[in-house]
C-alpha cells in the first residue's frame, strides 16, 4: 500500500474560506452556488448595509470583483481522517504496551529461572548424632525447625532426595 499524504487529503477536503474582494479587501458573500462551485461577489455594500452612494448592485466593482470557486470540500472525508488518525494512535498505544508486556514477561522468566536455579540445590545443615546435655539437645532441636522451615519455603535439604 502506498504512503497516503493525510495532510493534503485534510486540505483538498476541508472547507475553502470566503475569499476577499481584490478591489476593496472585504470578504464577499456568495451570489451563486451549484454543485461544488460557488461564486463569490463583492456587492460594494457600505457600513451600514446599504449600497454606496451612486452604485447599483450590478454595477463595475460587482462585475470586476466576481470569483469562482471549486469547493469539494467534504466532512465525512475530514470524519474518516479523523478516525483513522484515533485508530493509527490507539495502534501505536496497543503497540507499546505488547512491547512492555514483552519485556515483563522476559524479566518474570529469567526471574524465575534464578529461583528454579536456587531450588535444584538443596540446603546443606550440618548432620546431628544424638545429643548428652542439654546444650546438644537445643542446638539439635534448633536444627530439626530450619529443616522444617525450609521444606516448608519450598527449598530441599540435603538428605531429602
Amino acid at each position: 500500500m502506498s504512503k497516503i499524504d493525510y495532510q493534503a487529503l485534510r486540505e483538498r477536503y476541508s472547507p475553502k474560506p470566503v475569499p476577499e474582494c481584490h478591489i476593496c479587501g472585504k470578504e464577499m458573500t456568495i451570489q451563486h452556488m451549484s454543485a461544488s462551485r460557488i461564486t463569490y461577489g463583492c456587492t460594494g455594500e457600505g457600513n451600514d448595509g446599504y449600497f454606496k452612494f451612486g452604485r447599483t448592485f450590478a454595477d463595475e466593482h460587482y462585475e470586476k470583483s466576481r470569483v469562482t470557486v471549486v469547493d469539494v470540500s467534504d466532512p465525512d472525508v475530514l470524519e474518516l481522517l479523523d478516525e483513522l488518525e484515533t485508530k493509527e494512535e490507539q495502534r501505536a498505544n496497543w503497540f507499546q504496551m505488547a512491547q512492555k508486556l514483552g519485556e515483563d514477561l522476559d524479566a518474570a522468566e529469567k526471574h524465575m529461572a534464578g529461583l528454579e536455579a536456587k531450588l535444584a540445590n538443596p540446603v546443606l545443615l550440618p548432620k546431628t548424632n544424638g545429643y548428652w546435655n542439654e546444650q546438644e539437645k537445643a542446638y539439635e532441636e534448633a536444627i530439626t525447625l530450619a529443616r522444617r522451615q525450609i521444606r516448608l519455603a519450598g527449598f530441599r535439604c540435603e538428605g531429602d532426595e
